[in-house]
């Protein structure tokens, strides 16, 4: 038998039921993983979104002491917290386990039945609630504590929002980045887990305004 018969009769790779099979399973994991992954990571590439970084211990450790520090929680109605870009929910979970009746608004719906299944895990169900919604056509004004994991090009427009939505003496917490023109009350200098706490009240910037 000479070489060129051997080669002959040596089935040839791509045309192999084996061959088929494994491109196959590939070519599916990896469609798979595009479609798993693409509800988490898409909302990076709107216009000024929130792209989905879980906050770290540190982070809500320190978000949960600039709300002690910025005061006592207020009772009944003015109890209210929001988290805008709210991902998987665990500053609204660590928030209501703190004595808060949290919200978190999150345009991702994966993360935002992620968030409420968590609730439901953490036994405080009944003082949280995720809304699906677009942060930018949400009203803020029923919060009295609002929290902020922001980036850098959003932070400006942010404050415009809040200034023009926000009640008397709210406290706002931002995280990883501050607002450009407000003037922190309060710092924890921690680098990336770093957060600014303002206190805006709206009520005295309106009865006298700048001349």
């Amino acid at each position: 038998m000479r070489a060129g018969e051997v080669q002959e009769k040596l089935p040839k790779p791509g045309n192999s039921l084996s061959g088929k099979v494994l491109l196959g399973i590939t070519g599916g994991l990896g469609i798979a993983i595009t479609f798993v992954a693409i509800p988490f990571v898409s909302p990076a590439f709107r216009r000024i979104c929130l792209p989905y970084v879980p906050a770290t211990t540190a982070q809500v450790e320190n978000v949960l002491s600039a709300l002690q520090r910025a005061g006592n929680v207020p009772k009944g109605s003015k109890n209210l917290l929001l988290d805008i870009g709210s991902g998987d929910g665990r500053i609204v979970i660590a928030a209501a386990r703190n004595g808060y009746k949290s919200h978190g608004v999150e345009l991702n719906r994966w993360l935002v039945h992620y968030s409420r299944l968590s609730a439901l895990q953490a036994g405080v169900w009944g003082n949280v609630k995720f809304f699906r919604k677009d942060l930018w056509r949400f009203n803020l004004s029923p919060y009295s504590h609002i929290v902020i994991f922001g980036v850098d090009c959003m932070m400006e427009d942010l404050e415009r929002k809040l200034q023009a939505e926000i009640t008397d003496n709210c406290t706002i917490v931002a995280c990883r980045f501050p607002f450009p023109t407000l003037q922190p009350c309060h710092t924890i200098d921690a680098g990336v887990d770093s957060v600014w706490t303002y206190t805006i009240e709206k009520k005295l910037t309106e009865e006298h305004p700048q001349r």
